[in-house]
């Protein structure tokens, strides 16, 4: 019997990107089209929710247009619409889930609601074509830190998760607490290039659970050492401060996955999320992995930030399951993982 090839059309719109692609088969790109708006957010220092919305509203069926004609795809050859359903901002969210609802309706396609997490999960699926669960992933973003086993293509077992701040969101306020544009993530990397990673010992919050996170105390400390030295009138090196806070943080995540990879016995780990793009990251856990008898895996630097392709390879494996979702699907801002 001939197979049929399945496309799948992804749309995300759950923050300040807006995005739509073509995926063949779940692991074939034929588009990937993204509308940022960091330009825009930037001079407000983070997300202003109501501006993100409404820019939405304006690129969202330009760049569903944009990716069908770059795929050289049409609407009546998509087997199913995938659109991210949560968590993100409801506004923006909702966006997007009505302009998936309206195609898939007008076209007769099945309307599916995507996990914005599990989709940062799948983005590894496109950059690695030999990866198969089960494996481990540390899902490391603005909103969420997390580790997780990901024993099918759509069964996940949550291991731990962070108790306050997610590791994107200690970024980004130690970055504008240094004074340094949206988003600090990409910024504090930067400037820690020329910085001493041991000058400064931060705390690592290590818990008594082994797979739970915390990074308020660490934020903390970083604060209270830059307010003391400004007390002290002492010179900061800012620099330092940049690759000590990034040192502390990356220890912690390294660390837990180790632990991870050590109870669950698996031998694959894979990062997902915003931050998952941070070279010292990628090289400690590649290292500490190998070390530990196990290998890594993370998404190129475009799918690691919010995408439509990986909302698309989501989708297409919950197709193959026969998971559709219903016509009054709504936005889910505080959307579990797994």
């Amino acid at each position: 019997m001939e197979h049929k090839d399945i496309y799948i059309l992804g749309i995300e719109s759950s923050c300040d990107e807006t995005a739509a692609s073509v995926v063949k088969n779940g692991r074939e790109v034929l588009s990937n089209i993204i509308s940022s708006q960091i330009a825009i957010h930037r001079k407000y220092g983070g997300v202003v929710p109501e501006i993100a919305s409404r820019k939405h509203i304006e690129h969202i069926l330009p760049v569903i247009d944009a990716a069908l004609e770059s795929a050289q795809v049409s609407l009546e050859q998509v087997d199913a619409v995938a659109v991210t359903c949560g968590p993100g901002l409801v506004g923006a969210l909702l966006v997007g889930l009505s302009a998936a609802k309206s195609l898939a309706w007008a076209a007769g396609k099945p309307l599916i609601g995507v996990n914005h997490l599990e989709g940062h999960v799948f983005a590894n699926f496109l950059t690695d074509k030999n990866l198969e669960p089960p494996f481990l992933a540390l899902v490391v973003s603005g909103g969420h830190t997390a580790l997780l086993k990901v024993t099918g293509y759509n069964s996940f077992e949550m291991l731990g998760q962070t108790r306050d701040d997610a590791v994107g969101e200690a970024f980004d306020k130690i970055a504008r607490v240094m004074g340094m544009p949206y988003p600090g993530g990409p910024e504090i990397e930067k400037l820690a290039q020329e910085g001493n990673p041991k000058a400064i010992d931060f705390p690592r919050a290590m818990l008594d659970d082994p797979f739970q996170f915390s990074f308020s105390g660490m934020k903390s400390a970083v604060i209270n050492y830059l307010h003391n030295e400004e007390q002290a009138r002492r010179p900061v090196n800012r620099a330092d401060v940049a690759a000590s806070f990034q040192e502390a943080v990356t220890d912690v995540l390294v660390q837990k996955s180790v632990l991870a990879i050590k109870a669950t016995g698996l031998k694959e780990i894979v990062l997902a999320g915003g931050v998952s793009a941070n070279k010292v990251l990628q090289n400690k856990l590649a290292a500490a992995a190998e070390q530990a008898g196990a290998r890594l895996a993370h998404p190129t630097k475009i799918l690691c930030t919010d995408n439509a392709v990986m909302i698309a390879c989501r989708g297409y494996y919950m197709y193959q399951a026969g998971v559709a979702s219903p016509w009054n699907l709504n936005a889910a801002p505080s959307l579990k993982l797994g």
